[in-house]
């Protein structure tokens, strides 16, 4: 017989959960889900080596473990530190967190542009959740904000450092997905920049994916740039059999119109597995290139989990109201005082306008 793994039983917030030795105490909150889980800006499950720079995810450990109850004495990065059994953990029950999510959340807003009404990553950006939540209503920074100039990256990728809040979640994508990274960080401090060495473009079949991972509006879409807004969009899951990638999609519609096309996301806004198990990142030609209806096999409705904007028009499960006339009247039919389809002069009465494809055409109509 195989045998059993231990587990380890960890408590945040006041409910315990059962995981493996080695899960980070971010990973455990996700198993228990809604705001138990601490946001996370930098860190993501499919990037190595990613955590540890935004501190955003930052909680309190009130108890190391069963062995060892000494509280740890300073908050801990939630993505970078892992469980021990019997640890306690505070997230929003901890009022040191809160008060130092809120700072966190402070310090990326001193450089970074309120533009969000001109922003493509408006309704679905992470910082702008995360200022909803921790913000305050004013700002006490009176210098003048860090400004870059806007780069093309390429054909399909523009680059606005201004919004960048370097979480490095670009450069590791480029690093573990392409054959050869051309960006990364440039300089120190406050000077420091994503950029390409000498203003090089990025040319490479799985580059498109540092646009999903960015969770701000640093690195967008040229062919959907001002285009809509996400809201006004329906996001449809599609497939297609491609070459390159696993071909599964999301696909941003507007009526019959695609209007850009990403990898499918989770909860937590990353990249989710395909249906068969591997990882879920797209080509550039299914990224940019198809953007006909006809090109994809189209499923049907993507399910959105994150509390945005997206969600609030959510048309996934559409309940029809009741028809309430029937029963006011007793069970009977409403009677038609006269048929427009036998009167009208203008209405073909072999054709019910309410029943045809798409717009009424002048054919429909008497001439």
């Amino acid at each position: 017989m195989a045998e059993e793994k231990k587990l380890f039983k960890v408590t945040i917030d006041n409910i315990t959960v059962d995981v493996e030795p080695g899960t980070t105490i971010l990973n455990a909150a996700r198993l228990i889900g809604g705001e138990v889980a601490p946001p996370a800006m930098c860190y993501y499950s499919k990037l190595k080596g990613s955590g540890g720079k935004c501190r955003t995810c930052l909680v309190e450990v009130a108890a190391g473990s069963t062995a060892d109850p000494r509280p740890m004495p300073k908050l801990v990065a939630s993505c970078r530190t892992t469980v021990m059994d019997g640890m306690i953990v505070k997230n929003i029950t901890s009022e040191r967190v809160i008060d130092a999510r809120n700072g966190v959340v402070e310090f990326l807003l001193l450089n970074h542009p309120l533009d969000c009404p001109v922003c493509d990553q408006a309704g679905e950006c992470h910082l702008q959740d995360l200022s909803y939540e921790h913000g305050k209503e004013g700002t006490r920074y009176e210098f003048n904000r860090r400004t870059f100039k806007k780069h093309d990256l390429g054909e399909y990728i523009q680059l606005h450092m201004t919004r960048c809040i370097l979480c490095y979640r670009c450069v590791f994508t480029a690093d573990q997905l392409t054959n050869k990274r051309e960006h990364g960080v440039l300089d120190r401090g406050d000077h420091s920049e994503i950029a390409t060495f000498i203003e090089k473009s990025l040319h490479n079949d799985f580059i498109g994916n540092v646009i999903d991972v960015c969770p701000v509006g640093a690195l967008t879409d040229k062919t959907f740039r001002f285009k809509n807004r996400v809201w006004f969009t329906k996001p449809m899951d599609a497939h297609r059999d491609c070459p390159k990638c696993s071909g599964e999609v999301q696909l941003w519609m507007r009526g019959e119109e695609v209007y850009r096309v990403t990898a499918r996301k989770d909860e937590w806004g990353e990249v989710k597995d395909t249906t068969d198990g591997k990882p879920g990142w797209i080509c550039n030609e299914c990224r940019f290139e198809k953007k006909e209806a006809r090109d994809w096999v189209i499923e049907g409705p993507s399910h959105i989990d994150r509390h945005s904007v997206i969600s609030q028009g959510h048309y996934e499960k559409l309940v029809t109201p009741k028809d309430t006339l029937p029963e006011v009247m007793g069970g009977r039919p409403p009677k038609l005082i006269m048929d427009i389809h036998d009167v009208s002069e203008v209405n073909r009465p072999e054709i019910k306008l309410s029943e045809i494809e798409g717009p009424a055409h002048s054919d429909d109509f008497n001439q």
